[in-house]
This record gives C-alpha cells, structure tokens and sequence, in this order.
C-alpha cells in the first residue's frame, strides 16, 4: 500500500499540532525549542542556520536529506504548515464550519485522489490583470527574480519564464508528490536556491520583509515546477488564524468550538 508522510513545518512550537492525525507529522524549525518527542530540522543534516533566509525551504532540504530514505519511490511526501493544511475536497465557496470539523475534513490516506496523481496542488490564485513576475517586483521592489531565472539552465529557464509570464500560482509551497518526483525537485530547486541566496546577500536585498526573499524566489519556482505535470490534481485548504494557534487560547477556552473559514479557491484578485 502507498504510504503517505506530510510534513507540517512551524517556527513556533503549538499545542494544537499535537491533535494531527500520524501521516500529517510536525516538523519544527528554527531556534524554538520543542517537544522531545518532534521531529525538528537539527538533527542529521540541515541548513537550519539558514531559516530566517529560506523559511519552510531549510525543512524541506531536511526531509529530502533525512527522512526519504526509509520509503519507496512510489510512496507519497508532502508539506503544509502550522496555519495552513489540506483538506480531503475541493472547495468552490467560501465555507465556515465548527473547529471540531477540522479534523474530519483533513485530506486522508485513502482520499481516491491519490489513485491519478503524480502531483497534488491546492488550488491557484490568479491575477486578473498582471502576470506573476509583475506581482512579484510590485510586492518586493526588485528585480531579483528576473535576474536569478537566468541561474537556471535554458530548458528550465523557458518553462519557468513562461509560466512567470502567466497568472496563476499555487501559493504556500505546497504539494504532494511521489518520492522520486520530490528527489529530483529538490536536486534542482536547492542549488539554484544556494544561488539565488548568494546573489540576494551580494546586492543587500535580504532586509526587512525581503529578509525572506530567497524563500519568496522559490516559492515561484514550486509553483512553476509541479504545475509541469500532465497527472495532476488540486485540493482546498483550512487557513487557520493566530487566534487558533494560540497556546493561551487553549488554555482559556475550547477553540474546538468557534467557527472558522475553509478559504474559497480559485481567488480572483481585481487588480
């Protein structure tokens, strides 16, 4: 049977993690400390010094590093984070359910999805009047990712520049995919990453907002990567607030009562 293992990344260490079902696994990262028990991006081989550049990216390296040996290549990886997790359907409005129905509607192992997927996406959000490298120099005041496109070989650099031409992108990192699909993702997306690092650092882009934005290159790059793939799926997700997370909320009252939002997708921005 095809395994699945998501890998839920987080800087801050919340209880509410705790109450995942086992495939969806916590993954701390960063200098939190954490339970004993938690998988965290120090042990083994790591970039966790890397973290505050790279974001959820130095757990990804981890996992490619530590933690795929001991699945086979047709099994199933994948990732999320602490506020942002897969559901097992795909929305097309914006739905409020019960805290406690989270956890029923997770996306889970037996999901027939999985039966013609080589990859998973959540669903995109698209730009209705602007493509994606456009949004990308608005958001961040560079031209760093029309620059580092060309660290890239010529067949990755013209796929990439189309789809950077285009409107659409998966948001958050994440995805699903079959192990080997992941191993060759992470034998382009890191050393390119290693480059484009190196020329934020060069050029002094990496302050402030933008201390992240070697992250924010690859994140561009995920999307374009597995959007590739002719068997390919999408899913919705729950993006759960603060005020969730929260471990003194847990404390003080049952979050698992209040309402919170399934987010609609796809999203059109009128801008």
């Amino acid at each position: 049977m095809q395994k699945l293992e998501i890998y839920c990344t987080t800087i801050k260490y919340y209880k509410i993690l705790e109450k995942l079902p086992s495939y969806i696994i916590p993954l701390g990262l960063g200098e939190e400390s954490y339970p004993k028990d938690w998988l965290t991006e120090k042990n083994g081989e790591n970039i966790s010094s890397l973290n505050k550049y790279y974001a959820e990216f130095t757990g990804l390296y981890w996992v490619w590093k530590n933690r795929i040996q001991h699945l086979n290549k047709d099994d199933l990886i994948g990732n999320c984070h602490n506020r942002v997790l897969w559901l097992n359907n795909m929305y097309t409005k914006k739905q409020k359910f019960l805290f406690s129905n989270l956890y029923s509607n997770l996306l889970k192992p037996d999901n027939n999805i999985f039966n013609n997927s080589d990859v998973i996406q959540v669903q995109p959000i698209t730009f209705k009047k602007k493509s994606l490298l456009v949004d990308f120099e608005e958001i961040h005041k560079t031209n760093a990712l029309k620059k580092c496109i060309n660290y890239l070989d010529t067949s990755e650099r013209t796929k990439f520049e189309k789809h950077l031409n285009g409107n659409k992108i998966f948001p958050h990192n994440m995805f699903i995919t079959k192990v080997h699909f992941f191993e060759k993702y992470c034998e382009i997306i890191f050393p390119w990453l290693d480059r484009c690092f190196k020329y934020c650092m060069e050029n002094n882009l990496c302050n402030n907002y933008n201390t992240r934005l070697p992250a924010f290159l690859a994140e561009r790059f995920t999307s374009y990567w597995f959007d590739q793939f002719e068997k390919r799926n999408l899913l919705s997700y729950a993006r759960l607030g603060k005020f969730f997370l929260s471990n003194k909320v847990s404390i003080l009252i049952n979050p698992m009562k209040l309402p919170f939002t399934f987010y609609q997708y796809p999203t059109i921005h009128k801008y």
